[in-house]
């Protein structure tokens, strides 16, 4: 299937390794150029060579920063001539339950996860043409809570609200905006979550057992769902939460 995306240009946050860089490998192989970001340049170098110069830009962000949202877009036109849909993906906040963190751990990942990537949804979408599409990296925490990790259990699920909020305001302009629900991947984060439990290999077994599939999910399954769902394909998708899960979640 065409999937639409020759020449088109799309914006990755925290793209250096992960889901994100997956998702950048997947529209790349489709024909689309991307603009990469992430808050380690020596990261964003590397992912910028591994894609090749001609198909990827590289910038040093943290949408922290309120002027990333703008300075990717602006990256995007000057060095590929278009603007045609974003992945906002953060970096998981710091983990630990819901009542052992700090006002200052709230505000901090408040400031990031939840803040910076609203910002930027609504920066992307006010220069994105009609056909453009944004996609928010959340996690299957929105649907339910995941042990130990409080701050993300408090703040995705208000995330995928704001964006099915926003996915209803950009409609008429034909942008489409999605949430995607990442569950247990073969990711860097994951690989240190695991360690912090004591025994790597214990928690990464018993993670697997626990996906009905029994197994982690590697970044390309997720890499080539996003690449589609930010297509021309799934041109009458928006306002949707879709989980990329194995079976995990036990809810609708």
């Amino acid at each position: 299937m065409d999937l639409g995306l020759t020449d088109r240009v799309y914006v990755l946050t925290g793209a250096s390794r992960g889901l994100g860089f997956a998702t950048a490998e997947a529209l790349v192989a489709d024909g689309a150029k991307v603009v990469i970001s992430a808050r380690d340049g020596k990261r964003v170098a590397e992912a910028v060579e591994a894609l090749g110069d001609d198909n990827a830009a590289g910038v040093i962000a943290d949408l922290a920063d309120p002027g990333a949202p703008r300075t990717l877009i602006d990256t995007a036109s000057e060095r590929f001539g278009r603007f045609d849909g974003a992945l906002i993906s953060v970096g998981g906040p710091k983990p630990g339950s819901a009542a052992s963190m700090t006002d200052e751990h709230w505000r901090d990942a408040f400031e990031t996860v939840f803040l910076g990537s609203v910002r930027a949804a609504r920066v992307f979408a006010s220069a994105l043409p009609e056909s453009g599409a944004i996609a928010l990296v959340l996690s299957t925490s929105v649907k339910t809570p995941l042990a130990g990790l409080g701050l993300s259990n408090g703040l995705r699920p208000g995330l995928a609200m704001a964006a099915k909020d926003m996915a209803g305001e950009f409609a008429p302009r034909g942008i489409r905006i999605l949430s995607l629900l990442p569950g247990r991947f073969l990711t860097d984060r994951n690989a240190e979550l695991f360690a912090a439990s004591g025994d790597a290999s214990a928690a990464a077994s018993e993670a697997a057992a626990s996906i009905p599939l029994r197994r982690l999910g590697e970044p390309a399954e997720f890499g080539r769902v996003a690449a589609f769902l930010l297509s021309p394909a799934a041109s009458y998708m928006t306002g949707s939460t879709v989980a990329i899960d194995g079976g995990i979640l036990h809810t609708l």
